[in-house]
């Protein structure tokens, strides 16, 4: 009976030393084995077997893209200016058995790095150069920081300057100055738009003028035709020695018809009477 009890003892530790062989790696994730204390091999994913007593599985480590959020570092400006500066940093882990085995608290020595290379990169720019450089500077960073910790298996994708706080009495200034130039633009745009409301004003103005003056222009032209024309009507109907003169004239120009025909005019003529022997006269002359 003991036997039995011994041999299913036993086939319950060999069960759970058989257990403890089969290691199953996750999608996205790499596991480090080390034999008798050094390096043996890296586990994809997928299921492995591996030595017991004799093989070390370290923590899994993950392949996938990670967010490391820096608290503020303060960070002195060229012109002597201190700002406090946090930074995110991307970066993925390339090669397992390097992070590793490259430096020791890999987190910890990126964000000392980027630290040390942010106030290397601000210590070159002044204030106003700081705050309208953050493309370059995160550039800078991210190629500075992917070098470095290419040894370390470590891939930094991208880096960003998430806050950028000047000293209190910097930032009053700056909202002084930025108040200052949004009122200098309001009054451009004010004097502008009133500018451009007097010019329409003045050309409204001014073609109103041109077309009152147009109109009277023909008023007075239909005004003038009127009363010429109601001289003609009057005199066609009870004509007068004036209107007889002029149809008079008319008919000694009619006559000469363009031929060189000498006509005297005697300045005597006042009626109807004496126009009407000239045109005689000269009628007699031309047969």
């Amino acid at each position: 009976m003991g036997l039995y009890i011994a041999l299913g003892i036993i086939a319950v530790i060999l069960f759970i030393i058989l257990i403890s062989c089969v290691k199953v790696v996750r999608q996205s994730t790499t596991v480090i084995v080390e034999r008798l204390g050094k390096y043996h091999k890296t586990l994809q994913t997928g299921i492995h077997f591996i030595a017991p007593f004799f093989d070390k599985v370290l923590p899994a480590i993950s392949l996938k893209e990670k967010v490391a959020d820096f608290p503020p570092q303060p960070v002195i400006t060229k012109d002597n200016v201190t700002m406090q500066i946090d930074t995110v940093v991307y970066f993925q882990i390339t090669d397992p058995k390097l992070y590793t085995y490259g430096v020791e608290k890999p987190l910890m020595a990126i964000e000392n790095f980027t630290a040390t290379t942010l106030r290397n990169l601000v210590g070159e720019l002044e204030l106003d150069g700081t705050l309208t450089s953050r493309d370059t500077v995160n550039s800078k960073m991210r190629i500075i920081l992917d070098e470095a910790t290419d040894p370390w298996g470590i891939k930094v994708n991208r880096v960003e300057l998430k806050n950028i706080l000047p000293p209190r009495d910097i930032q009053q200034a700056m909202e002084k100055q930025m108040r200052a130039e949004r009122e200098r633009r309001e009054q451009i745009l004010k004097a502008e738009g009133e500018k451009r409301a007097n010019i329409l004003v003045a050309e409204g103005e001014k073609e109103a003028m041109i077309l009152r003056a147009e109109a009277k222009k023909q008023s007075l032209i239909a005004e003038a035709e009127g009363n010429a024309e109601a001289i003609r009507l009057i005199n066609e109907a009870n004509p007068n020695a004036a209107y007889l003169t002029i149809k008079g004239y008319e008919a000694l120009k009619n006559v000469a018809d363009g031929q060189s025909t000498k006509i005297i005019v005697p300045s005597e003529i006042q009626n109807v009477t004496g126009l009407l022997a000239s045109l005689k006269a000269v009628v007699d002359d031309k047969k």
